[in-house]
């Protein structure tokens, strides 16, 4: 496995196998009162895979996302993580078993700085206590030293050095999505799961993440699902897609299966020729 800018990774095995992160969901229900928002759903993720999720507002797209990652508690049906059956499992629990993610709406610190944000995400990888961290023990001092040198290369990777010391909620909406992936690449998760990260982008920010998103798949072999409406996007970088509809799965194939399907067609892509 490569680094971003083609050195060995600091905290990347040296081969080029993917870190095993294969995802088994099985019959997964969810609703709310009389409201279903996912309905016996299966849906599998394969490691060093880009997957995405699409399907029209209300689908149950983020309500996916949230049971993978712990926040909503299925009715019914199976996650299955490594083998492992997650579907039980607290949000920090997840973390520390390889599964980091972002947001749809921006959930950082506005009054720390980047770095500050950043080194947040390290506390799972800290092995001292309170106790030697306000004594700043030798030992603190040099794992702290390991961990920073972890988010250069994330820095380094994002081309955000010239904001490392600035507040996050003085940056532009779409660097803040920037960092907001750079914490979730500090987690050093098997699996990333992006909740719509080109929302509020322009262009040529759009650009940037599209190329950071290929990078980390293509030389990191970096696990991720990706849900997102940018149908452009979707269907330049997604290597497999899954389509949901009124917490329905319509179906699940490549771009080039997914943008002929007449289903998919009808309920939301629309006029193939448009796309």
């Amino acid at each position: 496995m490569k680094a971003f800018r083609g050195q060995p990774s600091i905290y990347e095995k040296s081969d080029s196998t993917p870190r095993r992160a294969e995802l088994e969901i099985r019959g997964l229900t969810l609703h709310f009162g009389g409201v279903k928002a996912l309905s016996d759903i299966d849906m599998s993720v394969r490691s060093g895979e880009l997957f995405a999720v699409i399907g029209p507002n209300g689908a149950g797209k983020t309500s996916l996302l949230n049971c993978i990652t712990g926040f909503y508690r299925p009715q019914q049906g199976t996650i299955r993580f490594n083998g492992e059956g997650i579907a039980h499992l607290h949000p920090h629990e997840l973390v520390r078993v390889g599964i980091g993610r972002t947001f749809q709406n921006i959930e950082l610190f506005p009054g720390m700085t980047v770095l500050s944000n950043l080194f947040l995400a390290r506390h799972t990888h800290c092995d001292y206590g309170l106790g030697p961290a306000c004594l700043f023990l030798p030992s603190v001092r040099c794992e702290e030293m390991r961990h920073r040198r972890i988010l250069e290369e994330i820095i380094d990777f994002l081309e955000i050095h010239a904001l490392r010391n600035k507040p996050v909620g003085s940056l532009p909406y779409g660097m803040m999505k920037r960092v907001e992936l750079g914490r979730a690449l500090a987690l050093e998760p098997a699996l990333l799961v992006l909740d719509e990260p080109f929302a509020g982008m322009n262009l040529e920010e759009k650009e940037d993440m599209v190329r950071f998103l290929l990078e980390l798949n293509r030389a990191w072999g970096q696990t991720m699902i990706l849900v997102e409406h940018d149908m452009a996007i979707v269907m330049s970088i997604a290597q497999r897609i899954a389509v949901l509809n009124f917490g329905n799965k319509l179906t699940e194939g490549t771009p080039d299966e997914i943008i002929r399907h007449p289903e998919v067609i009808r309920a939301y892509l629309g006029d193939e020729e448009t796309i």
